[in-house]
């Protein structure tokens, strides 16, 4: 078969055949009388191999050394060559975030468009101190968009930065939450608890649905962060997991001031909660500690009843513990009699 021929059915151009010929890649097995270059079967074949071979990456040169090497072993190359795909994926993935972020500021202009690339490249800066900066001062005012900060707050490991960055999402306009809350659905704990930390910091209604949604997840860490935001937002759903923070001694102290205020503003059942729990650990004085020193931070003298009970246990530990804010308590109770009289 002559050049035109293969060039026509095989879709390689009759220059590029020519090349492959100079670099010994694929040469024709024999000439016609005219000198023309005439492919056999088995050389079509090759330019089949030889086209394979590019099309995942490779150059001419690796081409020639996989063909002519019987003992080439294709693993290390493979691997090469996959390292470098996902380098320039990378690269182009963030070119792409970088296009996106240009778009969603809608620039008025090319002066506009550069002041957002200015900004891209302060958050994208290797050093803390910039990025934070950039953040918290943006170059000629130029407000950061809400999609570049949610970005940024998910990848941020430095905690300054990281806590300017969700300082100015919670300032933001636009659909913040929505950028935010797919952080959630990583599979990077670490992606995780940067989005629950942002989230919890975003006023609204959408940012308490979100935070709904993940106190039914699996992950305990984004549980307990969403627990503690919904308690203080009055949500009596958080109840059950901030009761459980207590026994776990994760944050109990803080899980205890959010359960305290959650009674304050009338919620039901919490004291009742704290005792069951209590009763449920018979043998571990810790726990037992715990729930009763979050007992104590019941409203009034809402927990006393549960308070003179544990002053009694037969932990001397727990007694005394509880005798010791039976007394606290007590004597709260008389301060807001007396005030009350006055």
């Amino acid at each position: 078969m002559l050049i035109g021929e293969v060039a026509r059915r095989s879709g390689v151009s009759t220059r590029m055949l020519r090349h492959y010929d100079a670099l010994g890649l694929v040469r024709p097995t024999g000439r016609t009388v005219g000198g023309y270059r005439e492919y056999s079967a088995d050389d079509i074949r090759r330019i089949f191999h030889v086209e394979s071979l590019r099309s995942l990456g490779m150059s001419l040169r690796q081409i020639g050394r996989a063909l002519e090497d019987p003992a080439f072993v294709p693993a290390e190359l493979v691997g090469d060559l996959i390292r470098r795909t996902e380098d320039r994926l990378k690269r182009e993935q963030e070119l792409l975030d970088r296009l996106r972020a240009v778009d969603a500021s809608a620039p008025s202009g090319w002066e506009g468009a550069l002041r957002i690339v200015e900004l891209l490249r302060g958050l994208n800066s290797p050093g803390a101190a910039r990025r934070q900066q950039t953040v918290l001062a943006p170059a000629d005012d130029v407000p950061v968009p809400a999609e570049v900060l949610a970005r940024a707050v998910l990848a941020e490991s430095d905690p300054n930065v990281a806590g300017a960055l969700r300082w100015a999402l919670a300032r933001t306009g636009g659909d913040i939450v929505a950028n935010v809350a797919s952080g959630l659905r990583s599979e990077n704990a670490e992606i995780r608890r940067r989005a629950i930390l942002a989230l919890i910091e975003l006023p609204g209604d959408e940012a308490t649905a979100v935070l709904m949604d993940a106190l039914a997840g699996s992950d305990a860490v984004v549980r307990r962060h969403a627990a503690l935001a919904l308690g203080a937002r009055g949500a009596e759903e958080a109840v059950s997991t901030l009761v459980e923070m207590v026994v776990e001694g994760r944050n109990d102290v803080e899980a205890a001031e959010v359960l305290g205020a959650l009674a304050d503003g009338g919620a039901d059942g919490i004291v009742g909660a704290l005792a069951d729990a209590a009763a449920e650990h018979p043998a571990d004085s810790a726990v037992r500690i715990r729930l009763t020193q979050a007992l104590a931070e019941m409203p009034g003298t809402l927990a006393l009843g549960s308070l003179r009970l544990l002053a009694g246990d037969g932990d001397p530990a727990v007694a005394l513990v509880a005798s010791a804010l039976v007394k606290v308590v007590e004597e709260r109770g008389g301060a807001g009699k007396a005030s009350g009289s006055n």
